[in-house]
C-alpha cells in the first residue's frame, strides 16, 4: 500500500504526521499518545460514521438460559440493535381456547382458494391480526453488557432451539476490512486529534525553540486543531450520521 492510502493502525499514525510536517518538522507527540488519539479517533468514526459499522441479520438459536434470563447476549462488535424479527404468533403459544385461535380459524379457509388477489388479501387480513392482537415485542439493548432484552413471555412464545432473527448494527473491524484506514473522513479526524495533542504539549512550552531555531505557537495549533474537530464533527452530524431508528447504550 503507497504511503498516500494507509492500510494500517502504523500506517495511518505516518499519515496524519506528515500531514503536519513530519519528517521536516518534529512532531512532539508521544507513542502512547499518538495510540490514544487514533484510538480516540476510531470510537468516534464507529459511533458516528455509517461506514464505520454494517448493517446486519444475527441468528440465534434459544437456549434453556435465554428463557430464565429473559434476554440474549450479542457480540461485542454490535453497536446497536434496530429490531427483532417479530415472531409470528400463529402457531406458538396459541390454543383452542385463545380468542387469536378463533379469529384466524374463521379466516384460514380462504386459504383454499386459488384467487392469488384473494390469497393476498387474506395474507394481510392475517398479517394485521396478528399485529393488532400480539403486536411488536419492545426490546430493550445495552451496549456495555451485551445483551438484547426482549419483553415477553418467553416459556409461551419461544422454545429451546427456536431462532431470533436480529437486524443490528455492527462495527467494521479495520484490521479486516483495512480500506477503513484510507477513508478520507477518518484521515482528516485522525490528523486534527494529532494536530490537537501536538498543540496541546507545546503550548506548555510557549516561546522556546525546537531544534533548528524554529518556534512554534503551541497555542495556535490547538485553537486550529479544535476548530477544525468541531468542523469535521459537524459534518459528522449532518452528512454522515447513523440512522436514528435503532436502539444504542
Amino acid at each position: 500500500m503507497s504511503t498516500s492510502r494507509p492500510a494500517s493502525r502504523a500506517e495511518l499514525k505516518a499519515y496524519a504526521k506528515r500531514q503536519l510536517g513530519d519528517p521536516v518538522i518534529e512532531i512532539n507527540i508521544d507513542p502512547d499518545q499518538e495510540e490514544d488519539a487514533l484510538e480516540l479517533s476510531l470510537q468516534f468514526y464507529q459511533e458516528y460514521h455509517f461506514d464505520g459499522v454494517e448493517r446486519v441479520y444475527l441468528k440465534h438459536q434459544v437456549t434453556a438460559n435465554n428463557i430464565s434470563d429473559q434476554y440474549v447476549e450479542l457480540n461485542d462488535a454490535v453497536i446497536g440493535v434496530e429490531r427483532v424479527i417479530p415472531f409470528d404468533s400463529r402457531t406458538r403459544g396459541i390454543d383452542l381456547f385463545d380468542a387469536r385461535y378463533q379469529i384466524l380459524l374463521n379466516d384460514i379457509y380462504s386459504l383454499q382458494s386459488t384467487d392469488i388477489i384473494y390469497y393476498y388479501q387474506v395474507q394481510k387480513q392475517l398479517s394485521l391480526l396478528n399485529q393488532l392482537l400480539v403486536g411488536q415485542k419492545p426490546i430493550r439493548f445495552n451496549r456495555h453488557q451485551n445483551r438484547l432484552h426482549v419483553d415477553m413471555d418467553w416459556e409461551r412464545d419461544t422454545a429451546v432451539g427456536d431462532f431470533i432473527i436480529v437486524e443490528a448494527y455492527r462495527i467494521l473491524d479495520p484490521d479486516t476490512f483495512t480500506d477503513v484506514y484510507n477513508d478520507l473522513y477518518l484521515k482528516k479526524y485522525v490528523t486534527a486529534q494529532y494536530k490537537k495533542q501536538w498543540g496541546n504539549n507545546l503550548k506548555k512550552f510557549q516561546g522556546v525553540q525546537l531544534p533548528g531555531g524554529v518556534t512554534l505557537n503551541g497555542q495556535t495549533i490547538y485553537e486550529e486543531a479544535i476548530q477544525e474537530l468541531e468542523k469535521l464533527e459537524a459534518d459528522a452530524d449532518s452528512r454522515y450520521q447513523l440512522p436514528v431508528d435503532f436502539f444504542q447504550a
